[in-house]
Protein backbone atom coordinates (compact mmCIF):
# COMPACT_ATOMS: atom_id res chain seq x y z
CA UNK A 1 0.00 0.00 0.00
CA UNK A 2 1.15 3.70 -0.48
CA UNK A 3 1.65 5.82 2.30
CA UNK A 4 3.06 9.08 3.30
CA UNK A 5 6.50 9.04 5.51
CA UNK A 6 8.65 11.20 6.74
CA UNK A 7 12.66 9.78 7.45
CA UNK A 8 13.48 13.28 9.62
CA UNK A 9 11.91 15.52 11.44
CA UNK A 10 11.48 19.73 9.61
CA UNK A 11 9.25 21.46 7.12
CA UNK A 12 6.66 19.93 4.47
CA UNK A 13 9.34 18.63 2.13
CA UNK A 14 10.53 15.81 4.31
CA UNK A 15 7.33 13.99 3.25
CA UNK A 16 7.62 11.42 0.54
CA UNK A 17 5.20 7.89 -0.52
CA UNK A 18 6.73 5.31 0.50
CA UNK A 19 4.95 1.34 -0.30
CA UNK A 20 4.11 -0.47 3.18
CA UNK A 21 3.02 -4.11 3.53
CA UNK A 22 -1.32 -3.80 4.21
CA UNK A 23 -1.28 -4.15 8.38
CA UNK A 24 -3.77 -7.05 9.34
CA UNK A 25 -6.65 -6.36 12.08
CA UNK A 26 -6.09 -7.44 15.39
CA UNK A 27 -8.19 -8.74 17.85
CA UNK A 28 -11.11 -6.19 18.01
CA UNK A 29 -10.04 -3.87 15.35
CA UNK A 30 -11.06 -3.65 11.94
CA UNK A 31 -8.96 -2.78 8.79
CA UNK A 32 -10.37 0.14 6.64
CA UNK A 33 -9.30 1.04 2.83
CA UNK A 34 -8.65 4.68 3.38
CA UNK A 35 -11.12 7.15 1.24
CA UNK A 36 -9.91 9.98 2.23
CA UNK A 37 -8.06 11.47 5.54
CA UNK A 38 -8.05 14.99 6.88
CA UNK A 39 -4.84 17.23 8.19
CA UNK A 40 -5.02 19.04 11.64
CA UNK A 41 -2.13 21.47 13.03
CA UNK A 42 -1.17 17.99 15.05
CA UNK A 43 0.33 16.67 12.05
CA UNK A 44 2.03 19.03 11.42
CA UNK A 45 3.47 19.70 14.80
CA UNK A 46 4.56 16.16 15.12
CA UNK A 47 6.31 16.79 11.71
CA UNK A 48 8.51 19.14 12.98
CA UNK A 49 9.28 18.54 16.50
CA UNK A 50 10.34 15.88 18.28
CA UNK A 51 9.23 15.19 21.96
CA UNK A 52 5.79 15.91 22.27
CA UNK A 53 4.05 12.27 21.68
CA UNK A 54 5.56 10.33 19.29
CA UNK A 55 8.93 8.53 19.02
CA UNK A 56 11.64 9.98 16.47
CA UNK A 57 10.73 9.31 12.85
CA UNK A 58 10.01 7.59 10.68
CA UNK A 59 6.23 7.63 10.98
CA UNK A 60 3.43 8.00 9.27
CA UNK A 61 1.10 10.43 10.42
CA UNK A 62 -2.73 11.41 10.58
CA UNK A 63 -5.49 10.13 12.39
CA UNK A 64 -8.25 10.99 10.56
CA UNK A 65 -10.36 8.10 8.72
CA UNK A 66 -13.15 7.81 6.41
CA UNK A 67 -13.20 4.63 4.45
CA UNK A 68 -14.57 1.48 4.13
CA UNK A 69 -14.45 -1.72 6.23
CA UNK A 70 -12.29 -4.35 4.45
CA UNK A 71 -11.81 -7.03 6.81
CA UNK A 72 -12.78 -7.54 10.68
CA UNK A 73 -10.71 -9.06 13.43
CA UNK A 74 -11.84 -11.73 16.67
CA UNK A 75 -14.65 -9.79 18.77
CA UNK A 76 -15.52 -7.33 16.23
CA UNK A 77 -19.91 -7.13 16.48
CA UNK A 78 -20.19 -3.50 15.06
CA UNK A 79 -19.03 -3.64 11.40
CA UNK A 80 -18.79 -5.96 8.60
CA UNK A 81 -16.88 -5.77 5.74
CA UNK A 82 -18.10 -3.39 3.24
CA UNK A 83 -19.68 -0.92 5.98
CA UNK A 84 -18.82 2.83 5.18
CA UNK A 85 -17.26 3.78 8.66
CA UNK A 86 -15.40 7.41 9.74
CA UNK A 87 -13.43 7.63 12.94
CA UNK A 88 -10.61 8.79 14.53
CA UNK A 89 -7.43 6.42 15.18
CA UNK A 90 -6.40 6.38 19.16
CA UNK A 91 -4.93 10.02 19.73
CA UNK A 92 -1.44 10.14 20.16
CA UNK A 93 -0.09 6.85 19.14
CA UNK A 94 -2.88 6.06 16.95
CA UNK A 95 -1.66 7.72 14.20
CA UNK A 96 -0.80 6.27 10.38
CA UNK A 97 -4.22 7.45 8.49
CA UNK A 98 -1.90 8.81 5.93
CA UNK A 99 -2.04 5.72 4.06
CA UNK A 100 -4.16 3.65 1.56
CA UNK A 101 -5.40 1.35 4.54
CA UNK A 102 -5.29 1.27 8.28
CA UNK A 103 -6.22 -0.45 11.43
CA UNK A 104 -8.02 0.73 14.34
CA UNK A 105 -10.29 0.07 17.28
CA UNK A 106 -13.61 -1.26 16.08
CA UNK A 107 -15.06 1.51 18.69
CA UNK A 108 -12.66 4.43 17.46
CA UNK A 109 -15.31 4.50 14.65
CA UNK A 110 -18.81 4.83 13.92
CA UNK A 111 -20.87 4.72 10.75
CA UNK A 112 -19.90 7.10 8.20
CA UNK A 113 -22.77 9.76 7.33
CA UNK A 114 -25.03 9.02 4.97
CA UNK A 115 -25.41 12.12 3.28
CA UNK A 116 -21.55 12.98 3.38
CA UNK A 117 -19.06 11.69 1.05
CA UNK A 118 -15.96 10.52 2.55
CA UNK A 119 -14.30 13.52 1.59
CA UNK A 120 -16.64 15.89 4.13
CA UNK A 121 -16.94 12.64 6.66
CA UNK A 122 -12.57 12.42 6.81
CA UNK A 123 -12.91 16.41 7.99
CA UNK A 124 -14.72 15.78 11.13
CA UNK A 125 -13.39 13.10 13.39
CA UNK A 126 -10.25 14.46 15.73
CA UNK A 127 -11.59 18.53 15.43
CA UNK A 128 -15.28 17.65 15.77
CA UNK A 129 -14.62 15.12 18.03
CA UNK A 130 -12.28 17.37 20.24
CA UNK A 131 -14.85 20.22 20.06
CA UNK A 132 -17.74 17.79 21.31
CA UNK A 133 -16.27 16.29 24.59
CA UNK A 134 -14.87 20.11 25.03
CA UNK A 135 -18.46 21.28 25.00
CA UNK A 136 -20.65 18.39 25.74
CA UNK A 137 -18.44 16.19 28.03
CA UNK A 138 -17.04 18.46 29.50
CA UNK A 139 -18.76 21.67 30.08
CA UNK A 140 -22.17 20.32 29.13
CA UNK A 141 -22.62 23.37 27.34
CA UNK A 142 -27.02 24.06 28.30
CA UNK A 143 -29.51 26.26 26.25
CA UNK A 144 -29.10 29.98 27.01
CA UNK A 145 -25.30 29.83 28.15
CA UNK A 146 -23.43 32.09 26.89
CA UNK A 147 -20.15 30.62 24.92
CA UNK A 148 -17.17 31.78 24.27
CA UNK A 149 -14.98 30.67 21.44
CA UNK A 150 -11.84 31.41 19.98
CA UNK A 151 -10.51 30.50 16.61
CA UNK A 152 -14.08 29.98 15.74
CA UNK A 153 -13.10 29.84 11.77
CA UNK A 154 -10.67 27.22 12.48
CA UNK A 155 -10.96 23.52 12.32
CA UNK A 156 -11.79 23.23 15.94
CA UNK A 157 -13.56 25.91 16.20
CA UNK A 158 -15.94 26.01 13.39
CA UNK A 159 -17.15 22.70 14.89
CA UNK A 160 -17.14 24.22 18.10
CA UNK A 161 -19.75 26.87 16.85
CA UNK A 162 -21.99 24.46 15.13
CA UNK A 163 -21.90 22.18 18.24
CA UNK A 164 -22.97 24.89 21.05
CA UNK A 165 -25.63 26.31 18.56
CA UNK A 166 -27.11 22.86 18.53
CA UNK A 167 -27.29 22.85 22.01
CA UNK A 168 -29.09 26.41 21.58
CA UNK A 169 -26.08 28.25 23.34
CA UNK A 170 -25.54 31.95 22.69
CA UNK A 171 -21.99 31.93 20.81
CA UNK A 172 -19.52 34.57 20.52
CA UNK A 173 -16.57 33.43 18.18
CA UNK A 174 -13.25 36.09 17.55
CA UNK A 175 -11.57 35.66 14.08
CA UNK A 176 -10.24 38.02 11.32
CA UNK A 177 -12.59 40.15 9.66
CA UNK A 178 -12.31 37.98 6.38
CA UNK A 179 -14.39 35.40 8.32
CA UNK A 180 -16.41 36.78 9.73
CA UNK A 181 -19.37 36.44 6.73
CA UNK A 182 -18.43 32.75 7.09
CA UNK A 183 -19.07 32.53 11.12
CA UNK A 184 -22.33 34.54 10.90
CA UNK A 185 -23.54 32.11 8.41
CA UNK A 186 -22.57 29.13 11.01
CA UNK A 187 -24.92 30.74 13.20
CA UNK A 188 -22.62 32.73 15.36
CA UNK A 189 -24.17 35.47 17.68
CA UNK A 190 -21.74 37.35 18.13
CA UNK A 191 -18.31 37.64 16.20
CA UNK A 192 -15.18 39.54 17.62
CA UNK A 193 -12.05 40.52 14.95
CA UNK A 194 -9.20 39.82 17.34
CA UNK A 195 -6.53 41.60 15.31
CA UNK A 196 -8.64 45.18 16.07
CA UNK A 197 -10.54 44.23 19.54
CA UNK A 198 -9.90 43.18 22.73
CA UNK A 199 -11.31 40.75 23.53
CA UNK A 200 -11.48 40.58 27.22
CA UNK A 201 -12.75 44.47 27.17
CA UNK A 202 -15.33 43.25 24.49
CA UNK A 203 -16.68 39.99 26.30
CA UNK A 204 -17.78 39.58 30.09
CA UNK A 205 -20.22 37.05 31.99
CA UNK A 206 -19.72 34.18 29.62
CA UNK A 207 -20.41 30.56 31.17
CA UNK A 208 -18.14 28.52 29.19
CA UNK A 209 -15.01 29.35 27.38
CA UNK A 210 -12.92 26.91 24.41
CA UNK A 211 -9.60 28.20 23.85
CA UNK A 212 -7.66 26.29 21.09
CA UNK A 213 -4.81 28.74 20.84
CA UNK A 214 -2.22 28.53 23.71
CA UNK A 215 -1.60 29.14 27.66
CA UNK A 216 -1.10 32.79 27.83
CA UNK A 217 -4.21 33.19 25.67
CA UNK A 218 -6.33 30.98 28.09
CA UNK A 219 -4.89 33.05 31.08
CA UNK A 220 -6.46 36.07 29.43
CA UNK A 221 -9.96 34.31 28.54
CA UNK A 222 -10.23 33.67 32.32
CA UNK A 223 -11.22 37.03 32.98
CA UNK A 224 -13.90 36.64 30.31
CA UNK A 225 -15.76 34.03 32.54
CA UNK A 226 -18.76 34.58 35.22
CA UNK A 227 -18.00 33.49 38.46
CA UNK A 228 -18.05 29.33 38.64
CA UNK A 229 -17.88 29.62 34.38
CA UNK A 230 -15.73 26.88 32.86
CA UNK A 231 -12.40 27.32 30.26
CA UNK A 232 -11.43 24.18 28.50
CA UNK A 233 -7.90 24.58 27.07
CA UNK A 234 -6.82 22.06 24.27
CA UNK A 235 -3.39 23.75 24.13
CA UNK A 236 -1.99 24.48 27.59
CA UNK A 237 -0.90 20.95 28.74
CA UNK A 238 0.84 21.65 31.96
CA UNK A 239 -0.31 24.47 32.67
CA UNK A 240 -0.19 25.12 36.54
CA UNK A 241 -0.36 28.39 36.33
CA UNK A 242 -3.35 28.38 34.30
CA UNK A 243 -5.13 26.24 37.45
CA UNK A 244 -4.13 28.29 39.87
CA UNK A 245 -5.08 31.31 38.49
CA UNK A 246 -8.71 29.80 37.75
CA UNK A 247 -9.24 28.74 41.15
CA UNK A 248 -7.91 32.13 42.31
CA UNK A 249 -10.43 33.34 40.11
CA UNK A 250 -12.89 31.33 41.09
CA UNK A 251 -13.58 30.06 37.92
CA UNK A 252 -12.70 26.25 36.54
CA UNK A 253 -10.19 25.32 34.16
CA UNK A 254 -9.55 21.91 32.36
CA UNK A 255 -6.81 20.71 30.21
CA UNK A 256 -8.19 18.38 27.27
CA UNK A 257 -6.77 15.75 25.71
CA UNK A 258 -9.12 14.45 22.66
CA UNK A 259 -9.72 10.39 22.91
CA UNK A 260 -11.19 8.03 20.57
CA UNK A 261 -14.68 7.34 21.27
CA UNK A 262 -17.15 5.23 19.36
CA UNK A 263 -20.76 7.12 21.66
CA UNK A 264 -18.95 10.65 20.40
CA UNK A 265 -18.50 9.72 17.02
CA UNK A 266 -21.90 8.31 16.84
CA UNK A 267 -23.22 11.79 17.55
CA UNK A 268 -21.50 13.67 15.67
CA UNK A 269 -22.87 11.51 12.81
CA UNK A 270 -26.68 11.83 14.08
CA UNK A 271 -25.52 15.94 13.91
CA UNK A 272 -23.97 15.95 10.54
CA UNK A 273 -27.67 13.34 9.03
CA UNK A 274 -29.75 16.16 10.81
CA UNK A 275 -27.60 18.73 9.08
CA UNK A 276 -26.72 20.67 12.14
CA UNK A 277 -23.18 19.90 11.98
CA UNK A 278 -21.19 20.61 8.37
CA UNK A 279 -18.08 20.26 7.57
CA UNK A 280 -16.12 23.25 5.82
CA UNK A 281 -13.52 22.48 3.10
CA UNK A 282 -10.73 24.86 3.24
CA UNK A 283 -8.93 22.39 0.26
CA UNK A 284 -8.42 19.27 -0.76
CA UNK A 285 -5.15 17.61 -2.24
CA UNK A 286 -4.58 13.60 -3.46
CA UNK A 287 -2.46 11.58 -1.13
CA UNK A 288 0.56 11.94 -2.88
CA UNK A 289 0.24 16.40 -2.63
CA UNK A 290 0.64 15.77 1.53
CA UNK A 291 3.09 18.51 1.66
CA UNK A 292 1.32 20.83 0.03
CA UNK A 293 -1.25 20.16 2.73
CA UNK A 294 0.93 20.82 5.46
CA UNK A 295 2.35 23.81 3.66
CA UNK A 296 -1.47 25.39 3.57
CA UNK A 297 -2.27 24.44 6.92
CA UNK A 298 0.83 25.89 8.30
CA UNK A 299 -0.25 29.49 7.39
CA UNK A 300 -2.64 29.20 9.41
CA UNK A 301 -5.17 31.31 7.09
CA UNK A 302 -7.57 28.70 6.26
CA UNK A 303 -11.15 28.48 6.98
CA UNK A 304 -12.49 24.58 7.66
CA UNK A 305 -10.22 21.23 7.29
CA UNK A 306 -7.60 20.39 4.44
CA UNK A 307 -8.69 17.17 3.83
CA UNK A 308 -6.16 14.26 1.59
CA UNK A 309 -8.19 11.91 -0.78
CA UNK A 310 -6.59 8.30 -1.42
CA UNK A 311 -7.38 6.60 -4.81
Amino acid sequence: MRAISQDVLGGPEVLHEVVRPVPQPGPSEILVRVRATALNPTDWKHRVLTGLFLPEPPFVLGWDVSGEVVATGTGVTLFHPGDEVFGMLPYPHGHGAAAEYVTGPARAFARKPANLDHTRSAAIPLAALTAWQALVDTANVQAGQRVLIHAASGGVGHFAVQIAKSRGAHVIGTASAANHDFLRRLGVDEVIDYRATDFTEAVNGVDVVLDPIDEAHALRSLRTLRPGGMLVSIRAFGADQLLAAAAELGVRAELLLVEADHAGMSALAALAESGALRPEIAAVFPLADAAKGHALGETNRTAGKIVLTVD
